[in-house]
């Protein structure tokens, strides 16, 4: 007797064994939230070689192709990620930025020292006109980072009025003097930017207030643009920043709430973006993942004094941040990417698509050349980093309608440490399915099951993005190591979809 109970365990568990690891329900049919284009925003920030020797090489550069000093092998690159949005010019350089030094004649235009980032002299050359060109030339809405620490109420009032006035305002004549003839029609500003920290150290009751007088002055001239105020929002788990701006802004004047969170071992020991150990990738998959906790948690407070979601919740601040690459400048913040990084966007931009109700913007930091870029240039070579090429699989993603999701997997456990192995979103549009999921785990694949209710499809096409370690990334010598392959391991039965994903590889999944 004791023999068949055993044999009947072991079969058990040998059964448990063919199960799936995850399974996920979607259920199409009940789609209805759209998944703003603006959570795949990047950011551009005065900083290290993101603008200079980066994005912009200047116009009098023959050795590399451009077009007003901007690189066109970026511009392509860009537009192929459709990048929906691009913030600009900070982070802690907008709160130090002033505007009028960057427009006009360019021999004639000031020179700066960018107090935040290495000491460098900047001479200004890349401004106002230069950005929202750039804006216009890869298809993206701009995101003016408006100067509250250090600038006045007539400053930001003025820039608003330079960029977005049809004509006859001194502001709006200035412009047409400087060669821009019809306004950009600007809609997304931010009020400030970490005023908490760098963007003035405030408190939140204090810069409640001063929100206030700027955005009251901050007007829209015409419906073409129709502004966008976005607050200075919290820096993670600050619930009573987020709490205190809710409840003394009126939200007829706030359009959005910021949130900052990136994912970080130890801020003063950050760690290598190459050459880590398991405990470091640990580490920062735990910081990636509170991500969703944040969220959750900031949304709540939003939701007592906003229960109709009018007011968006904007992460226009994330990412993976470690030590610098050896022997470069450490305020410039130039790190390698890797396919750790990749598990950081593909877990994230999952996170946001699930909570499309409320998150509504969010920008990458950064675009070029600092932090999690998703391009790496070196003079005339340019790269696209794991990070470009995750944001590109899931920009099937944007602006289609969320389908609702109910995800059980197992979890990534080290050193009795754990967490979710498999995350994953999806989305309708255009009569096809779109699924997303990323497995985080260090060394072990993840057998998915998932059951499709509601409507049929018959078809299932695939995209993957993997490599055989983790520590894996594309360098100036081996640019192409790591890129988008075809997948065609999924399986459609009767409304089930079965695949197996590789340990720390994302895939995005197409059903007709």
């Amino acid at each position: 007797m004791k023999k068949l109970q055993l044999t009947l365990v072991t079969l058990l568990l040998s059964l448990a064994g063919l199960q799936a690891q995850t399974r996920i329900t979607l259920s199409p049919d009940l789609a209805q939230t759209q998944i703003n284009k603006h959570i795949y925003g990047h950011f551009a920030e005065h900083l290290g070689r993101c603008i200079y020797d980066g994005i912009y090489v200047g116009e009098k550069n023959t050795a590399i192709p451009n077009t007003n000093g901007v690189r066109n092998d970026i511009v392509k690159a860009l537009k192929e990620l459709k990048v929906p949005n691009l913030r600009w010019p900070g982070g802690c350089f907008a709160d130090a930025y002033q505007w009028k030094d960057g427009i006009g004649p360019k021999d004639q235009r000031p020179s700066m020292i960018n107090v935040w980032w290495g000491g460098v002299t900047e001479d200004n050359s890349f401004g106002t006109h230069e950005f929202l060109d750039l804006c216009e030339q890869i298809g993206a809405e701009p995101y003016l980072a408006g100067n509250v620490g250090s600038g006045t109420v007539q400053d930001l009032a003025d820039w608003v009025n330079y960029v977005n006035h049809p004509g006859g305002s001194p502001m709006s004549e200035l412009r047409k003097k400087n060669g821009r003839e019809k306004p950009w029609n600007v809609k997304m500003w931010g009020v400030g930017n970490e005023a908490w920290g760098c963007g003035g150290n405030m408190t939140a009751e204090y810069y409640a207030n001063v929100y206030r007088q700027y955005a009251t002055f901050m007007t829209s001239w015409t419906n073409d643009a129709k502004l966008f105020r976005i607050a200075s929002g919290a820096s993670d788990a600050d619930y009573a920043w987020t709490e205190t701006l809710m409840k003394n802004i009126p939200h007829g004047m706030l359009s959005g709430v910021a949130l900052h969170h990136y994912s970080v071992i130890e801020w003063n020991h950050k760690g290598p973006a190459t050459g880590f150990n398991e405990s470091q990738y640990f580490k920062i998959m735990d910081e990636a993942w509170k991500m969703e906790e944040l969220i959750v948690r900031h949304s709540t407070i939003m939701d007592k004094y906003d229960p109709q979601k009018k007011v968006a919740l904007i992460v226009d601040e994330w990412g993976g941040w470690y030590d610098v690459e050896p022997g470069t400048n450490p305020g410039f913040l130039y790190q390698q990417n890797t396919m750790r990084d990749a598990m950081i966007a593909g877990m994230t931009l999952n996170i946001f698509n699930n909570h499309a109700d409320r998150v509504r913007g969010a920008n990458l930091a950064q675009i070029v050349n600092v932090l999690q870029a998703v391009i790496l240039t070196e003079g005339e070579k340019m790269l696209l980093t794991p990070t470009y090429y995750v944001m590109k699989m899931y920009n099937v993603h944007q602006d289609a309608l969320r389908v609702p999701i109910h995800l059980e997997t197992q979890n990534y456990t080290f050193e009795g440490r754990s967490v979710p192995a498999v995350s994953a979103s999806a989305s309708k549009k255009d009569g096809s399915l779109n699924i997303s999921l990323t497995n985080i785990d260090y060394a072990k694949p993840q057998e998915v099951t998932i059951s499709l209710r509601g409507e049929n499809y018959s078809r299932v096409t695939g995209q993957i993005l993997a490599s055989g370690s983790v520590l894996d990334h594309n360098t100036f010598d081996n640019p192409e190591k790591i890129k988008i392959k075809d997948f065609s391991g999924a399986r459609l039965t009767n409304g089930v979809l079965k695949l197996t994903v590789p340990a720390h590889s994302v895939i995005v999944l197409n059903l007709k």
